[in-house]
């Protein structure tokens, strides 16, 4: 085995970083021992409050520094990333159970964001000219004002990702931020920060807090001027309203029960290969992860054996290495959920087609990636978002089929279709209801796709992260338009008898120019 570069030395440097002055503190596992991992401090109400303090005062200096410096610090900060990557995988994986390739998924989608973001604010961001309904008498300018002090609320999943995918482009248009981490992944959103701070982020821009929600997290969102926050639909809710009770803006990704059509013209080995990625990379606790299988009935049987073959050979592991084809679930919240999801079904009639055993003898949490058949809507895993170990299969006759299956759902946040014929394929992704949808790919097309809004629809959300909507949540436009004096705008009723019929001639002109 590789030797760990992470230690409770750099555990302690890296937990110094959260805003907390009292000495409560809370102990963390890693999910391959169950043992300690280290100790988190645990921040007040107080303590946000005096992060959002002091991140607004960073943030008027940051907003003035401008695209240009703003950019040479985040780029900087892309090559850190790199340059500690082996750290920071260790990290991914000590939290979260996770196998290092899967926790390279992080590591990548962080980097790609943070150069997206670096090189897209300024043409995203800057302020442009914006054509007059009065040419020559009127002239407009739009331009974006960073909105404050951002919240972002970010789970243990996708801890070192997600963050940067709501972080930097707070950053890079100007905004501060102050991030509720979450227990499980705040030592890799710590040491994604000091690759930022190193690079030249003030330290009071970015701030991290951590506790119970019901203190820090509300607290936060109590005072943001816009509000990120990934994690369950319920919660999200809540959040919601609040906002709205302020009128600041939320974006906010929350469940899936996300959907895979696998057609009749697929290569069954093939498509059995890549929907056990989809459905159980980092143990289906990833928000886009495939918990719903329907394959056409032409192919389901070889598909079907192709998948408990896989499945069945498949590694379970937690080594510090790319030894492991699947990790552990994170936590014992996560074993109990999973074995409740599964305990109901099988009493109720569902057929274990692979997996379905907790397996201790690796690790305390590691569970086997779990196929269901003969699963029926009074089930908890037939319409519940399970997030974890465990994926239902149907049957289906037709495309029309499947695709009234798929959308059958509460949620919409990402679906998959895997078909041999592209045209086929788009025509089915045009007829989900989700967010995003990957064509041959579980979830990672649509991931990887940082110039693209990633978000959901229904149930699975509210605004989008990444690309040009991930940049433009943290600015409000604001338009300045002035009169150039060629012609005094009318203010009298003699005045606008005299205009209209200009006014109108001007309006007609404009058709037959076909200007917009």
């Amino acid at each position: 085995m590789r030797a760990l570069t992470a230690s409770s030395e750099l555990f302690a440097s890296l937990t110094d970083d959260v805003v907390a002055s009292g000495s409560e503190t809370i102990a963390v596992p890693t999910p391959s021992t169950g043992e300690t991992l280290h100790d988190l401090p645990r921040s007040s109400a107080d303590d946000v409050l005096d992060a959002v303090s002091r991140a607004r005062l960073a943030q008027l200096a940051w907003a003035r520094a401008g695209f240009a410096e703003r950019r040479r610090v985040l780029l900087r900060a892309h090559d850190l990333i790199l340059e500690r990557r082996e750290l920071l995988l260790d990290l991914i994986q000590l939290e979260s159970g996770k196998t290092r390739g899967q926790a390279f998924e992080e590591i990548f989608a962080a980097v790609s964001v943070t150069r997206y973001n670096a090189l897209a604010a300024r043409r995203v961001l800057g302020g442009r000219p914006v054509r007059s309904g009065l040419p020559t008498v009127t002239t407009g300018r739009v331009r974006f004002r960073p909105k404050g002090v951002a919240g972002v609320i970010t789970p243990w999943n996708f801890a070192l990702s997600l963050a940067a995918m709501d972080v930097v482009p707070a950053l890079a248009a100007g905004c501060g931020v102050v991030q509720k981490a979450d227990d499980q992944g705040a030592l890799s959103i710590l040491a994604l920060r000091r690759a930022f701070i190193d690079a030249g982020v003030p330290a009071a821009l970015w701030a991290v807090v951590a506790g119970p929600a019901a203190e820090v997290g509300e607290a936060l969102t109590d005072v943001a001027d816009y509000i990120c926050f990934t994690g369950s639909t319920a919660t999200g809710r809540t959040i919601a309203e609040k906002a709205g009770r302020r009128l600041v803006g939320a974006s906010l990704e929350l469940g899936g029960k996300n959907a895979l059509i696998v057609l009749d013209d697929v290569d069954p080995e093939t498509a059995a290969a890549n929907a056990g990625h989809a459905a159980f990379s980092a143990m289906g606790q990833l928000c886009v992860s495939i918990e719903r299988i329907y394959v056409h009935q032409k192919v389901a049987g070889p598909f079907q054996r192709a998948l408990v073959e896989r499945l069945r050979g498949a590694k379970l592991g937690s080594g510090l290495g790319f030894d492991a084809d699947f990790g552990s679930l994170a936590s014992a919240a996560q074993l109990a959920r999973v074995q409740a999801h599964l305990d109901d079904a099988i009493a109720k009639g569902a057929t274990v087609l692979v997996g379905g055993r907790h397996r201790p003898d690796i690790g305390p949490w590691f569970f086997e990636p779990t196929v269901l058949t003969g699963v029926t809507p009074e089930m908890r895993v037939y319409a519940e978002e399970t997030f974890g170990a465990i994926a239902s299969l149907y049957l289906v006759a037709s495309d029309e089929e499947a695709v009234l299956a798929a959308n059958a759902s509460d949620y919409g946040l990402n679906a998959a279709v895997f078909s041999r014929s592209p045209g086929r394929a788009r025509r089915i992704a045009d007829a989900l209801e989700a967010g995003s949808v990957n064509i041959n790919e579980g979830y990672r097309g649509s991931f990887a796709s940082v110039a693209a809004p990633m978000g959901g629809v229904k149930q699975s959300g509210l605004g989008r992260r990444n690309g040009e909507a991930g940049l433009l949540r943290f600015v409000e436009p604001v338009t300045i338009a002035s009169v150039t004096g060629l012609l005094q705008l009318p203010r009298t009723a003699s005045e606008y008898e005299q205009q209209a019929p200009l006014l109108m001639l001007l309006a007609q002109s404009l058709k037959a120019l076909r200007l917009r």
